[in-house]
């Protein structure tokens, strides 16, 4: 069953690269007015997204299941496809991409050191604090090639999120559930840090879109519940489902 899921997955993937490739790109030609702080915010952002993502393909390789490593290769794709729009975005606003970033080093860093349960765990902090910025993008920018791109990461971004609870479930489905719901508190609570460090350090940018740093925490926060009842014991939507239902 949980292959004939992945393989679910996998389609679906699939079937947005294909749209992806039919749709073809924004129009990069008609440029982007960026002011300096959401320049210096999708700056920061890019560098995240950025990744050969090597190491999360070769723990996926470990796990012993050929359909989640190719979905897993996949999702990393997409990863990709975003870092590049955000720096075809920037070009378009006369803005460079950075070499790199703290938050972005040491996160990297401490996923690497864990294996795939708890990498996954931590990628999907990032994942859905995610979610919250590329919203806020997406409804608060002014520019339109802004508000486009940011609303194609957005989708891909809210397919992402119940394709990782899905393998979490399945991660954590061996412990009782008393330890389950541990986890996933834990797991809030981790997010909630890391959505107070993203307000504080693009609180400028988010202001701009018309988001308080507080609201953005909490907005996050109450965003996940969810997640943690699919990742603990409750049901994963769908893949064809998994945007309307995020």
């Amino acid at each position: 069953m949980i292959k004939s899921e992945y393989g679910a997955w996998v389609r679906a993937f699939e079937a947005e690269r294909e749209r992806r490739a039919a749709l073809g790109d924004p129009d990069w030609g008609k440029g982007a007015q960026l002011p300096a702080e959401i320049v210096r915010s999708i700056q920061k952002f890019q560098v995240g997204e950025d990744g050969d993502g090597s190491a999360l393909s070769g723990k996926a390789d470990l796990a012993g299941d050929p359909v989640y490593s190719e979905a897993v290769r996949l999702f990393i794709a997409e990863e990709q496809n975003h870092a590049r729009m955000l720096k075809l975005l920037l070009a378009a606003g006369g803005a460079d991409t950075l070499d790199g970033h703290w938050s972005d080093a040491a996160f990297v860093r401490f996923r690497r050191l864990l294996g795939l349960r708890v990498e996954l765990l931590v990628l999907m902090v990032a994942e859905v604090v995610a979610l919250g910025y590329y919203r806020a993008l997406r409804d608060g920018a002014t520019d339109p090639l802004t508000t486009e791109v940011a609303g194609r990461i957005l989708a891909d971004e809210e397919r992402h999120v119940p394709f990782h609870c899905l393998r979490l479930r399945e991660g954590l489905a061996g412990l009782p559930g008393p330890a389950r719901r541990a986890v996933t508190a834990g797991w809030r609570g981790l997010l909630v840090g890391a959505a107070g460090l993203v307000a504080v350090d693009h609180g400028p940018a988010l202001r701009a879109l018309g988001v308080g740093r507080g609201a953005f925490v909490a907005q996050t926060l109450r965003s996940s519940a969810w997640m943690a009842r699919a990742m603990s014991d409750g049901p994963v939507p769908e893949p064809a489902r998994a945007g309307a239902d995020v």
